[in-house]
């Protein structure tokens, strides 16, 4: 794959507006595993492809690169400061899908929306069906982060971190010349889209947001504010399920259809990102410290935000609500869908769009 080949020919993408398909959610014969995938289900179920929206798009690749000290070099080799540590800089590539791409920096267009996907690792597919849902005037960027999907896949988890995915939405942002935009982060993506903001806020300290440039909003969807919150919300959900019902070989398919996904089957769009998900840098085991944190005294204000979740999530209320607490103003929207869970989009997508469209509108000028 080239790298920065930037945005290949428009090609047709035809859709048919199915949200699940008839694929039961396998129930692992294996002893569950305590970390979870925030983005979906327990392990990779079986998939098949489905077809997207008719809306035109264009692939590409954008090139980054990555300075790490190698998995297999001990801690206290990094600790010895006498000792010299060596650290290995390689290049990779993201690959990246723009949904009418045709409006990505049309000023008689919408400001764009730039999607983070969840997981870890769990590529952007389950969120294509966001383009039948926004406004068509607007452009939707997608990109699969390092490690999953169509993007390299490094072997070292050193490799990863969330500061240098961070990074690469960065050379992202730069490579397809977006100046202005919202920014959306799904599950482990509202982390990183928090980050980002923060970043920025930190960078142009004591410079006001309201040039009309840059991210002009954000919305955290289904995003956990502390990891650890979140893990311990979750272990009692399951024991609640246990305590009605103590089947183990159905616990999981139970969870996935009260608190992630509550649909009969696995909805299409999710079945095909677990087929693409990463293997190296995946679960909550890697991000298991993460708690959000307020920006610097001296950072800019950040962008308004909406922090979003289902009324059955496992990301619960008081996940969500603490998102009110870590950005630099008061203009922190809070909102439950109804009868949703984890993934909204897949649920009532309607719904979820008409919220995503309301906000990002009051936000685009």
């Amino acid at each position: 794959m080239p790298p920065n080949q930037g945005l290949r020919p428009s090609v047709p993408f035809n859709f048919h507006a199915v949200d699940e398909r008839k694929v039961p959610f396998a129930t692992p014969k294996i002893v569950r595993p305590k970390r979870r995938i925030l983005s979906g289900g327990f392990r990779p179920p079986q998939g098949f492809s489905y077809l997207m929206s008719n809306a035109s798009h264009n692939d590409g690749y954008t090139a980054v690169r990555r300075t790490y000290t190698p998995s297999y070099i001990s801690p206290g080799d990094i600790a010895n400061e006498e000792k010299k540590v060596d650290t290995i800089t390689q290049g990779y590539t993201l690959f990246h899908k723009v949904f009418r791409p045709e409006l990505l920096n049309a000023s008689e267009a919408n400001a764009p929306i730039v999607v983070l996907h969840g997981g870890p690792s769990i590529p952007s597919e389950y969120l294509y069906p966001m383009v039948e849902h926004v406004s068509p005037n607007r452009s939707i960027v997608f990109f699969d982060q390092l490690g999953c999907g169509k993007s390299s896949m490094p072997g070292d988890i050193n490799a990863y971190s969330i500061e240098k995915a961070v990074d690469d939405l960065e050379v992202v942002l730069k490579n397809l010349g977006i100046r202005r935009f919202h920014l959306y982060g799904h599950s482990y993506g509202g982390i990183l889209a928090f980050e980002y903001i923060k970043r920025v806020a930190e960078r142009e300290a004591n410079h006001e947001h309201g040039n009309k440039k840059g991210c002009l909003s954000v919305v955290l969807s289904s995003a956990p504010f502390s990891i650890q919150m979140v893990e311990e919300e979750t272990e009692a959900l399951l024991d609640d399920l246990r305590k009605s019902d103590n089947d183990a070989s159905t616990l999981d398919e139970r969870f996935r259809i009260k608190h992630q996904c509550r649909t009969k089957y696995m909805p299409a769009p999710l079945v095909d990102a677990f087929k693409h998900a990463g293997t190296v840098w995946k679960d909550t085991s890697v991000i298991q410290d993460y708690v959000a944190t307020v920006p610097s005294e001296q950072a800019s204000n950040m962008c308004p935000a909406l922090a979003m979740r289902g009324e059955h999530d496992f990301v619960s209320e008081k996940c969500i609500a603490e998102w009110r607490g870590v950005f630099n103003h008061d203009r922190v929207e809070v909102r439950t869908l109804e009868g949703c869970s984890h993934h909204g989009l897949l649920e009532r997508g309607t719904l979820y769009g008409e919220i995503l469209n309301e906000f990002f509108s009051k936000h685009d000028q």
